[in-house]
């Protein structure tokens, strides 16, 4: 492509398919997209995701993912998905999982001699050190191994959204690294918030309940502060152990799977949001809870730790610490520091919203170029 070529192809709107193994806001992943893809789309031609969905007709290939039924692994309905992509002709591909649909989508960007995006979001192989036994972690791990190099190996960039897993990509073949930030749900940015509380009177954890997530230190801690109350929101293979573990405990509750409504009222009616986990590839969660002037207590092995601008938002946790401690000492700020955290933790993730929308459309369109160069 010239020069002039390629300077008309990033300056005209462009179309872009995104694909995707994950179901929209069931985790992380999924939840990225839904978000972004509405900040994107007002600066592009067309968009069109493709990925999984809880609306019939149900694919011939529905397999639950290893100890959590409510991930799944689902073959894409390739006509459908033809006739999409004809209709949209796309200039550039996202691949943001190494499933199916992912795969899929790698090839039809080679096949068409398209440019190729990347993301990694999750490391799964981490994930499978907790989830399998040897031989079927051995398998699992080769096979999306596998397919994590043949995507890293033949996108023009890979994306990661901390630092940290640089070496990781590295190693499947991505010679072409960029760091990108998270963006937020429109509702989270745009609903009124409510004042914080000015004492340390209720928290709240939310996700999956799952063992990457420590849900256990949150009851260990409401065991020894019986004048705070927790919040546990969502679902998981380990709620009914949790339950167990807090049988007779008056100050935690369970809400179930939480939407993004309900969502904001748990974070609005605490002052902190609690987010221990083994590891985070991010922690969109506290990301979340930041928009809506709530600092996180997350652990130090979250990647959102890597971004420096949301360091007044966050209370570091190191894996082995007591979490009880940790709220103690918190339990000691008066209100003027609660107002000033409200206000820091607010600024700082609108502030990454609006970075990572405008640097998802620069990436677009330097891919769309032909603009190459190495960035990490």
């Amino acid at each position: 492509m010239s020069a002039s070529a390629a300077t008309g192809a990033a300056e005209a709107p462009l179309r872009v398919a995104f694909f995707s193994d994950a179901f929209p806001e069931r985790n992380g992943t999924g939840a990225y997209y839904h978000d972004l893809l509405p900040q994107l789309a007002p600066g592009l031609a067309g968009l069109a995701m493709f990925q999984p969905s809880d609306q019939p007709p149900r694919p011939l290939l529905s397999i639950a993912m290893p100890g959590d039924p409510n991930q799944r692994l689902e073959g894409p309905p390739l006509r459908r998905i033809s006739r999409r992509m004809g209709e949209l002709r796309p200039d550039v591909v996202v691949v943001v999982t190494p499933g199916l649909y992912g795969l899929l989508g790698a090839w039809y960007a080679r096949r068409r001699g398209l440019p190729l995006v990347a993301a990694f979001h999750t490391d799964f192989e981490r994930l499978a050190r907790l989830y399998w036994p040897p031989l079927a972690r051995w398998l699992v791990n080769a096979v999306v191994g596998t397919a994590n190099r043949l995507i890293c190996r033949r996108a023009s960039r890979v994306l990661i959204n901390n630092a940290g897993l640089t070496d990781a990509v590295r190693a499947y073949g991505a010679t072409r690294v960029q760091v990108v930030g998270t963006p937020l749900p429109g509702e989270f940015l745009e609903r009124p918030r409510r004042a914080i509380p000015g004492r340390l009177a209720r928290v709240c954890f939310a996700g999956r309940l799952a063992p990457e997530k420590n849900v256990d230190l949150v009851i260990e801690a409401a065991k020894t502060l019986p004048a705070v109350e927790f919040v546990i929101g969502g679902e998981g293979p380990l709620r009914e152990t949790l339950e167990k573990q807090a049988a007779g405990l008056g100050n935690v509750h369970f809400t179930g799977w939480l939407d993004r409504s309900a969502l904001i009222d748990l974070i609005d009616s605490s002052s902190l949001l609690l987010l221990p986990s083994r590891f985070e590839t991010f922690g969109s969660i506290a990301l979340e809870a930041m928009v809506r002037g709530r600092p996180a207590l997350v652990s130090t092995a979250a990647g959102i730790h890597d971004w420096p601008s949301l360091r007044p938002g966050l209370v570091p946790f190191t894996p082995g610490e007591s979490l009880a401690d940790c709220l103690r000492s918190l339990q000691a700020y008066g209100p003027g520091r609660w107002e000033q955290l409200e206000r820091r933790c607010h600024a700082a993730a609108v502030a990454l919203n609006a970075a990572t929308t405008a640097e998802w459309h620069s990436l677009i369109e330097s891919v769309a170029g032909n603009d190459y160069g190495e960035t990490a």
